[in-house]
């Protein structure tokens, strides 16, 4: 670990060094544009080991062969003169949204209907910007403004899109490899980063699993991106095979949280643009306080133990992968 930092950090200035620099793990973070506000930094005080060279730290996810977002004729976004308005039912962003807020009083002018807040988020105070309780608390999509929309960057409903603002550290764990903790304090309903990689075809996945030498062992980095996927859907790419992301060899620094069967954190699909819904976002949220320097985990099966029944059988454990979160209330096995 010294030895890697210690190139990076006497050399890496040098010129005639571009090749070596594109593989170290220091430059692609420094590379990031929040990195001055919120740096992600690399630490292990536990043994020699690094982080797998052939890894490489991106900031946004990549797209595959296979993958193609949807064309720019077919881009919409809202049309809302004011950046307030984008809190509302009128916001042709939140056109999926269930008017049935309650944790917002309505609006209204000239006499006209109140108008119900129906976005994700606090609008006022210490939790402007936090997940509310009732979102927090389901597995509901999150639908946000986005590039193509009429509203300025300062729109209130683009945490997401305006990207991680907690300072974030990987640091080698006691008995689970590496790991991820704040090194700030984290508010429940906050946003905590996105969880990215290659986004790849269900069958470039599957091809994935079947040359990993432990099949399972893959399932750790692959997610799909199967929010909305539907049979019945209009959207031939929804009625399909999910897409999935692959954050095994190209991701940010979400792709070294742990699993935990209690964990900290929840995975949201955050849409932007309505037709790109197939290419959703997998957004992390705080679900409850986090203090500085506690690992950050969340649910790799989103507390769905669906081996259940294998769990109890001693002569399938040996195909299973074992959870090591060390909860009070651990399944025992992953999958």
């Amino acid at each position: 670990m010294e030895a890697a930092t210690k190139q990076h950090f006497f050399h890496h200035g040098e010129p005639g060094l571009e090749a070596e620099k594109q593989h170290c793990h220091f430059c692609q973070i420094r590379s990031f544009a929040t990195r001055s506000r919120f740096p992600v930094t690399i630490v292990n005080t536990e043994d020699d080991a690094v982080l797998d060279p052939h890894f490489r730290f991106v900031d946004s996810s990549i797209l595959g062969k296979g993958v193609e977002p949807t064309k720019g004729e077919f881009l919409t976004g809202c049309e809302c003169v004011d950046a307030e308005d984008c809190q509302y039912s009128t916001c042709t962003c939140l056109q999926d949204v269930d008017d049935d807020s309650t944790d917002d009083e309505g609006v209204s002018t000239y006499g006209e209907t109140p108008r119900r807040k129906v976005y994700a988020y606090h609008s006022h105070g210490t939790k402007v910007g936090h997940l509310r309780s009732k979102i927090l608390a389901s597995r509901n999509p999150i639908y946000e403004c986005h590039e193509s929309c009429a509203c300025g960057s300062d729109c209130p409903n683009r945490v997401v899109e305006r990207g991680r603002k907690i300072p974030l550290q990987i640091f080698r764990t006691e008995n689970r490899g590496w790991g991820v903790r704040s090194t700030v304090d984290i508010k429940k309903g906050q946003f905590v980063d996105r969880y990215m990689g290659e986004i790849i075809t269900a069958q470039e996945a599957n091809r994935r699993r079947a040359k990993s030498h432990i099949a399972q062992r893959k399932d750790v980095y692959l997610f799909a991106l199967d929010k909305f996927s539907d049979p019945e859907s209009y959207d031939e790419r929804l009625r399909g095979p999910p897409l999935e992301v692959d954050g095994e060899f190209m991701s940010g620094p979400t792709r070294f949280v742990n699993h935990s069967c209690e964990p900290n954190m929840r995975i949201f699909a955050r849409v932007g643009d309505h037709a790109d819904k197939h290419l959703h976002d997998l957004a992390l949220f705080a679900i409850r306080d986090i203090p500085r320097g506690e690992e950050l985990t969340f649910d790799y099966v989103d507390g769905i133990d669906d081996s259940e029944n294998d769990a109890l059988d001693p002569e399938k454990h040996k195909d299973m992968s074992r959870c090591l979160c060390g909860s009070p209330s651990c399944r025992g096995y992953l999958w």
